[in-house]
């Protein structure tokens, strides 16, 4: 199948993207500045693993949303929480449908250019949080994708049941280089060790067993 994969640049995405690699046809991995105090972390590292798998990458700008929409995640919010990314607090971090507006972008890009199916990489451990990582809204917003388009396209979601660890363990066993992904919502020099993601992805590679190779604060 060919597909368009939505990549942020993070460890799920990055995963993802090497995944469909391996069992589709890469037209393209799409990535979305929309504003967040990390974009600028993370972008550079989707278009570095693009480059790796000569995948062509695109940088949708989405300002509307800095401007428009509350969230601490966003340049316009309020500083990052420090804490457990399952706490209450990790909630400031939602930008409303943020999922919902990339997901109908990267469907009418896929259509234009011949894929018949789109990779988004939420998974279970975000279900806490973000209600639009969550399959009872992937299941509608698939729906509505594939009546909504000549093609049919088609919302792959391989990591919607697994946690992180278990990513983790995939892309370790294709070869991907995590040290070459971004997490830390704050966007500094360094992850800073103490964020939601942050403490989620120390998390993740320690129940997996395996190295961490990021360098925090």
């Amino acid at each position: 199948m060919k597909v368009v994969v939505l990549v942020s640049g993070g460890m799920d995405s990055v995963t993802a993207l090497h995944l469909a690699s391996r069992d589709q046809k890469v037209m393209a991995g799409i990535s979305f500045d929309y504003g967040s105090k990390h974009n600028e972390k993370e972008i550079p590292m989707a278009a570095w693993h693009c480059r790796q798998l000569q995948i062509p990458h695109h940088v949708v700008p989405l300002n509307f949303m800095d401007d428009l929409f509350e969230s601490d995640l966003l340049k316009s919010g309020g500083e990052i929480p420090e804490g457990h990314y399952e706490a209450d607090s990790m909630k400031r971090t939602v930008v409303p449908f943020r999922n919902g507006i990339m997901m109908a972008i990267a469907a009418g890009y896929a259509e234009s250019i011949g894929s018949e199916g789109l990779v988004i990489a939420a998974h279970s451990g975000d279900h806490a949080i973000y209600p639009d990582c969550r399959e009872e809204f992937m299941q509608p917003m698939a729906a509505a994708i594939a009546a909504g388009t000549y093609a049919h396209v088609e919302v792959l979601r391989p990591f919607i049941h697994q946690r992180k660890e278990d990513i983790i363990s995939v892309g370790v066993n294709l070869g991907v280089d995590f040290s070459r992904t971004w997490s830390c919502y704050k966007g500094g020099e360094r992850h800073c060790g103490k964020c939601g993601t942050c403490v989620e992805r120390k998390e993740a590679f320690e129940i997996a067993g395996l190295n961490d190779p990021t360098i925090y604060e």
